[in-house]
């Protein structure tokens, strides 16, 4: 126990939030020939193929999430209650043949999702199959600990009347028009849907790119004083994560990790120091590949314009001078270098 603790004491990681140090001011680790200490991937012929970037399941997710949005209540009879539909409906409630309070929608409506848990017992799953018009029974009982002492653990009947069933609308160009979404250089629900391709085809050719450089170059030899640096940086960003879950969960009432092992899915603060240099290791060949390949290309970065971009981007004419401010010139540098290494590629 004794050694293990001695042990621990040598090998502990002093977190630090200097995330520009040893970097030169010009975004490069110091002190390191990355040419000698990586051997790149043949990265001036590499082959992507429409499956490494496609954008399909990304962009009817996001219409599916614009079109739930703009849900209209159908009154179809014909219609049945599914598992996952939201349903409008009104409803009475009796104990022993008594209403109680808080059991009477008061036909004010109420929309509810099937499936979500929202209501007690199994009141939802009981609507399923039911029409628009249609009054239904439910049988439930209350929790034992449900926080109305008066129904704990009582038997209920609700009279439900479905008044509707919510369905998204057709995503074509009348649904743009009618909601506003139509500009001058979207007018069709077919240039809506390329305008969101072209987003995430960009972002997923920009990821698969990165994801391939880093893991077909190979290290040759790791710098260990950057290595080291490394481990002190993502110690602090994991002791920031965890301060911030904790305050979160705080304020629900709930208790978070209460150490940093803990939170990083570690079983003892051994082996989260242990795995702490594989993570440490893995960022340094990110830096050292793309620090490599945009020597060997002979790319260059213009600070201003990027600090212009990233000003742009965020929609703050400060943003990039705080970045600076907080983590260092050589930080930024570093994440240009990787920006121009990914527009060379």
């Amino acid at each position: 126990f004794v050694g293990k603790n001695i042990y621990l004491m040598a090998i502990r990681t002093t977190p630090s939030t200097e995330m520009s140090a040893g970097l030169t001011a010009d975004g490069k680790i110091e002190g390191v020939n990355v040419s000698d200490a990586v051997t790149l991937v043949d990265y001036e012929n590499i082959t992507v193929t429409d499956e490494d970037v496609s954008t399909d399941e990304q962009v009817q997710k996001d219409i599916d999430k614009l079109l739930e949005e703009y849900q209209e209540i159908d009154y179809d009879v014909s219609l049945a209650i599914a598992d996952g539909d939201k349903v409008n409906i009104d409803y009475v409630g009796t104990i022993d043949g008594v209403e109680f309070e808080g059991g009477n929608s008061n036909n004010a409506g109420y929309d509810l999702t099937i499936g979500s848990g929202s209501f007690i017992d199994d009141f939802e799953q009981q609507l399923i199959g039911s029409h628009p018009g249609d009054n239904v029974t439910v049988d439930v009982t209350f929790p034992e600990d449900y926080q109305d002492e008066a129904v704990a653990a009582k038997d209920a009947i609700f009279e439900v009347t479905v008044n509707g069933i919510y369905k998204a609308p057709a995503f074509d160009d009348a649904f743009l028009e009618k909601h506003g979404l139509a500009t001058e250089e979207i007018t069709t629900a077919d240039e809506y849907r390329a305008s969101i391709a072209k987003k995430y085809y960009e972002t997923n050719l920009r990821e698969f790119l990165s994801n391939y450089i880093i893991e077909n170059s190979t290290v040759n030899t790791y710098p260990k004083d950057y290595v080291k640096i490394m481990k002190a940086t993502t110690k602090a960003n994991d002791e920031a994560t965890m301060n911030y879950y904790s305050q979160v969960f705080a304020s629900s009432g709930m208790q978070a990790s209460t150490n940093v092992w803990e939170m990083a899915g570690e079983d003892s603060e051994l082996a989260y120091e242990k795995a702490l240099v594989g993570r440490a290791q893995d960022t340094v060949k990110q830096a050292m590949v793309y620090q490599a390949i945009f020597e060997k290309a002979g790319l260059t970065i213009d600070i201003e314009a990027a600090k212009a971009e990233m000003n742009e981007t965020n929609g703050d004419e400060t943003y990039a001078d705080s970045m600076i401010e907080d983590y260092g010139e050589g930080y930024f540098a570093q994440n240009a270098i990787r920006d121009a290494v990914l527009d060379y590629l």
